[in-house]
Parts: C-alpha cells; structure tokens; sequence
C-alpha cells in the first residue's frame, strides 16, 4: 500500500488583486468551465480549488509544469463537499504510481484558503534490496 499527501494554503487577495486585463485570462487558463460557474466568481472558493490543485500536485510528486492546471479539477458534489477529477497527464501520473484513491479537504477564512490532497493505491513493482523504504 502507498500513502501520498500534499498541501498547499494561498492567499485569497492574489486572485482578488489581480488585474482585470490579466484575471480573465489567468482564470480561464487555471480552472475548467465548471468549477468557474461553480464558484461563482468568489475568490476564496477559487482560492480554496486552486489549492487543491497545488496540492493534488504535490501529492503526485510533481507540482504543476508536468501537468497542467486544467489536468487538475475540483467539482461541488451534492452535498457541497469537493470531488477531484484528474484529466490527462495527471490521471496518467496517477495511474502510473498506482494512486487509485484520492481524498481532499478545502478550508479557508477571510484571509487564506487551505486544501489537503490524500491519494492511496496499490504499489505496482516489489521493490529491490536496495530502495528505500518509506
């Protein structure tokens, strides 16, 4: 069994304070046409996602460059709680590393927004003599 974690906390005003002619466009390049009609425009639910994706990206060993923004998706469940969706080279990466399981947990007050990612799955390859074992 393998255990992965990441975290990440942001602050709110870095997407409030962003200039109009740049934010539009930022947005768009950041998140998916559902999770911006889901948030509703309000900068610390975007805050809160675009944690989640720092750390789903950190959880996956990586960090975002490999992976892209967008490969990373926080959707609003029925009960208002985040469900990750993983697209492209991050389900790939996941895949890849046997992380089946994900779990995360956004947070914020007026000031910060905090997300943890918790991914579990199934090693793939025995490891050797030699491997560290974590």
């Amino acid at each position: 069994m393998i255990l992965r974690t990441g975290v990440d906390i942001i602050e709110i005003a870095r997407l409030e304070n962003l200039q109009p002619a740049l934010k539009t466009r930022f947005l768009e390049r950041v998140f998916t046409p559902v999770e911006l009609a889901e948030s509703g425009g309000v900068s610390s639910s975007l805050a809160g996602r675009f944690a989640v994706k720092e750390a789903v990206a950190k959880a996956l060993g990586c960090g975002i460059g490999p992976i892209r923004w967008r490969d990373i998706e926080v959707k609003q469940g029925l009960n208002g709680e985040p469900l990750l969706y993983l697209h492209g080279a991050a389900d790939d990466m996941a895949r890849q590393q046997g992380l089946s399981i994900w779990s995360i947990s956004i947070s914020h007050n007026t000031t910060q927004a905090i997300a943890l990612a918790v991914a579990m799955g199934m090693v793939t390859d025995q490891p050797s003599e030699e491997s560290p074992r974590v």
